[in-house]
Order: C-alpha cells, then sequence, then structure tokens
C-alpha cells in the first residue's frame, strides 16, 4: 500500500515534467508586468493535474497510478485542450484587444479557482470512496457520502469540472471555446452521472434513491438516470 503512494519512477517525472512546463510561462511576468491570461491559465491547468494526483495518493493509494494525474484522460479531452491553444492565439494575432478583457479574465479565474477547490472538496471529503473511474463492483469500504458538499451537490466533483473547464475558456477570453465546452462538458457529464448513478442506485438502493430526491446534481438541466417505480 505504501509503495503505492511514491512517485512512479521515470515514467512520473516525464509526466511530472509534462505538465510542469505549463508553469514556465506564468513565472515570466513576475519579473515586472503581471502574467498574462495565457500563463495564468497554464499554472491553472498544471495545478489542477498536479492537485488530481496529490489528492488520490492522499485519498486512495491503492488506485493511485500515472492515470491520476488525467493527462490521458481522453483524445476528446486534449482535442479541447488544443482547439482552445489555437483559438486564444489566433484571436491575439488578429484581434489582439479581444485578448485584454481584464474583467472578463478575473471572472474566468474565479471560476477556475472556486470549480477546482470544490471538484477536491468533493475528493477529499469522499475519501476512499472517490475514484476516477466509475467502478461495478461494492468493495466492503464503500459508502453513501452525503454530508459536507454532497449536501450541497449529488456530484459536487462534477460540477466543480464543468465550472472549472468553463472558466479556463473565459479566463482566455475565448468565445467559440466557451460555447464549445459547455456544450461539450454538459454532454459528457449527463452521460456520465447517469452511467454512475446506475451504479449508485445498484449499490445503495432506496438509500440512494431517498438522497436523489433530495439533493439536486448541481449540473443544469441534468437530473441523472430515471428510474421507473
Amino acid at each position: 500500500m505504501g509503495t503505492r503512494t511514491g512517485w512512479h519512477g521515470t515514467g512520473t517525472c516525464t509526466r511530472v515534467g509534462r505538465v510542469g512546463t505549463g508553469t514556465g510561462p506564468g513565472r515570466s511576468g513576475c519579473g515586472g508586468a503581471p502574467p498574462g491570461p495565457r500563463a495564468v491559465y497554464m499554472c491553472s491547468l498544471s495545478l489542477f493535474h498536479y492537485s488530481e494526483y496529490l489528492v488520490t495518493a492522499i485519498n486512495n493509494p491503492r488506485s493511485l497510478s500515472l492515470d491520476s494525474f488525467l493527462l490521458n484522460h481522453s483524445f476528446e479531452y486534449n482535442l479541447a485542450a488544443l482547439s482552445s491553444w489555437v483559438e486564444f492565439t489566433l484571436e491575439k494575432l488578429l484581434v489582439p484587444e479581444m485578448k485584454q478583457i481584464t474583467w472578463l479574465s478575473t471572472v474566468g479565474l474565479l471560476m477556475v479557482i472556486v470549480g477546482d477547490c470544490l471538484r477536491k472538496a468533493a475528493m477529499l471529503t469522499a475519501g476512499s470512496n472517490f475514484n476516477h473511474i466509475v467502478q461495478n463492483e461494492k468493495s466492503d469500504t464503500h459508502t453513501l457520502v452525503t454530508s459536507g458538499v454532497y449536501g450541497w451537490f449529488r456530484h459536487p466533483s462534477y460540477v466543480g469540472w464543468f465550472y472549472w473547464s468553463i472558466g479556463t475558456q473565459v479566463l482566455l477570453c475565448n468565445p467559440i471555446c466557451v460555447v464549445g465546452y459547455t456544450l461539450a462538458s454538459w454532454r459528457f457529464f449527463r452521460e456520465r452521472i447517469e452511467e454512475e448513478e446506475i451504479t449508485l442506485i445498484h449499490f445503495f438502493g432506496e438509500e440512494y434513491l431517498e438522497y436523489k430526491k433530495k439533493v439536486p446534481s448541481g449540473l443544469p438541466f441534468i437530473k441523472g438516470v430515471k428510474v421507473e417505480l
């Protein structure tokens, strides 16, 4: 168990280095002018992935792996990141004033901070019950967590990630990706929540159904799986 919480050799160092490159641009603003939105975005992106691994190491070391960084989350996730970088670069070259809307970037940064904090609070509150992969078999230690941020939303980690992802694009003043990220994230989490709730109902039965009646999913227009009584 203890060995799983350590660094995973050269493979992990490579991943850490890859994520860490995002913090480089963030430091460039420390000597004089404050960092621009791209630098703040890269720092936020790096922190998100670092903290995913760190909180997993604290909460659930048995499930810890290189995948805990979520760097290889999916092809769509990587494509979305690439799209945001392309949009930012093109718009900065063609319409530079578009990337200088300070108040909008500030709103985006607040969304990023609040969203990431909510997600990490959800992970820590769930403890060993949290896993990046939907579990199909109930372990002896599985319990239904309804306290803390789970008293606000049924899926606080998804709520945090949803608004974090949109916030990154508001921060960059990327109008196209704001719309694209909102639609893609909403669709992803709608499907994910329905899949997860089927498992939760199987695990906890009436206890989860009662919880589902009282507490909203937290995401707009997503009610979760429909149960035929």
